[in-house]
């Protein structure tokens, strides 16, 4: 059966990046990596790191150092879900930490650039609560926060 995983094109972080990535997840290791073994035209020195492979809580990623072509946008991001407010925020600070930049909804951008989505596992519940009054106070309150802060989300439902 063919596996999935993740390519994450960086300028020349891949090493750097693989390193942060795996500190913040628990269950995470860097599994390996390839150098790049002629010229391309990414202008790479032969030798250099091209690729490295890494475990984030046992998911296969790879992070490839392509050159300056392309950039993370918005468009693609990963999403944590996480078990409480003290997990929200521990993820929250690591994420944003030496240059990140909080945005809204729970979604911010690392240090290099990659968006994520931190979200309470209780969020889903209460933006998706059978009572339509309910689920419409979730949301407004969830649209005024960066961090979620799912205790004043919850008050805002009752």
């Amino acid at each position: 059966m063919a596996t999935l995983s993740t390519c994450l094109w960086f300028d020349d972080q891949a090493e750097e990046a693989a390193r942060f990535y795996t500190s913040v997840f628990p269950n995470s290791h860097v599994v390996g990596g390839a150098p790049y073994a002629a010229e391309t035209p990414s202008d790479k020195e032969v030798g250099s790191v091209m690729t490295v492979d890494f475990e984030l809580d046992g998911r296969p990623f790879t992070a490839l150092n392509g050159g300056p072509q392309f950039s993370f946008t918005e468009a693609v991001s990963l999403v944590v879900r996480t078990r409480g407010q003290e997990e929200t925020d521990r993820y929250w600070d690591a994420l944003l930490a030496d240059g990140g930049e909080p945005s809204m909804c729970g979604w911010l951008k690392d240090r290099f650039g990659l968006s994520w989505q931190i979200v309470p596992e209780e969020l889903d519940a209460l933006l998706g609560d059978p009572d339509p009054e309910r689920a419409r106070r979730a949301m407004e309150v969830m649209l005024t926060q960066r961090r979620i802060d799912i205790a004043e989300i919850r008050r805002a439902v009752d």
